[in-house]
């Protein structure tokens, strides 16, 4: 199958070190190396940006060219998503490269998914329609389509996660259902296998990559005031605090931290005991300015 990666930051961020890492699994350290793409949205400044960098290949992630120039040029934003593809359905092309992009309310909606939907096809009735063929844009053309349905009005994070709990379910009985989804103000990811998390925040810690030999102090690239939330199949690094994420659940990531958790407590609590807990509840989101990497 094949794999995500996605970042949620309270400040403009890179994703430079996290994708170092991860573009070795398109083809390097495992054998994602049908395709790749990453979508970010760009923002040198406190608001999360509403324009797409979008950048999809159908060659491996490991030799790519486009892939070996993300490397080293930082590209600042509040949140991100990027795919590595195994192709089980749909042929190796450009077009079945994830993340998909689609218009939504006068947003970009950027989509990745992991897994095989079986006997899956819904009734596509509105303008939203695959280009490519593949079960992954044919599920995130529905859930578009649905998410336009179900509100008359443009709705906040809240009420839009509301409406993911319930149409989530209608795909994942489906088969393996892992996905990252942002529209510039919040990423939503759910988890029918695979999806770990990671929270990074002051004081910052040296990490080791796990697909590459190499180990970075976080502290020199990032400022006290930086908090973000690395989400991706496997984790990318050895030393780390990575969270697994448990069948079925859908979670929410704005402002760099999950935006709920059962405990109560975690209202107000640091980053440290979000790191703790597995498990959400509502978090309010606070805003700053400058820019970090990771």
């Amino acid at each position: 199958m094949c794999q995500l990666l996605g970042m949620n930051s309270h400040l403009p961020a890179s994703l430079t070190l996290s994708f170092t890492g991860f573009s070795q699994r398109g083809g390097c350290t495992d054998h994602h190396a049908d395709g790749w793409g990453i979508a970010f949205f760009e923002s040198d400044c406190a608001t999360p940006g509403k324009g797409v960098r979008h950048f999809v290949d159908k060659s491996s992630a490991a030799t790519s060219p486009i892939a070996q120039m993300l490397k080293t040029y930082p590209i600042k934003s509040h949140n991100v998503v990027a795919h590595v593809r195994k192709a089980t359905v749909g042929r190796v092309s450009l077009e079945n490269c994830h993340p998909f992009v689609r218009e939504l309310w006068g947003r970009n909606w950027v989509f990745a998914h992991n897994g095989d939907l079986k006997n899956y096809a819904p009734k596509l009735h509105s303008s939203f329609k695959p280009v490519g063929n593949t079960d992954s844009e044919l599920a995130f053309c529905w859930l578009m389509q649905e998410l336009a349905k179900s509100h008359a009005g443009v709705p906040t994070v809240e009420e839009l996660s509301q409406t993911l709990r319930e149409l989530v379910p209608q795909i994942a009985k489906h088969g393996t259902f892992n996905f990252l989804l942002s529209n510039g103000q919040a990423l939503w990811a759910h988890a029918t296998t695979k999806l770990h998390y990671v929270l990074r925040a002051h004081p910052f810690r040296q990490v080791h990559l796990k697909d590459e030999d190499l180990t970075v102090n976080l502290a020199e690239l990032n400022s006290p005031e930086d908090r973000l939330a690395i989400v991706v199949t496997e984790p990318l690094t050895t030393d780390e605090d990575w969270v697994a994420m448990l069948p079925g659940q859908l979670m929410v990531f704005v402002d760099g931290l999950p935006s709920q958790c059962s405990c109560s407590a975690h209202r107000s609590a640091s980053v440290d005991e979000m790191r703790r807990c597995g498990t959400l509840h509502q978090h309010t989101p606070a805003i700053a300015v400058p820019i970090s990497a990771t």
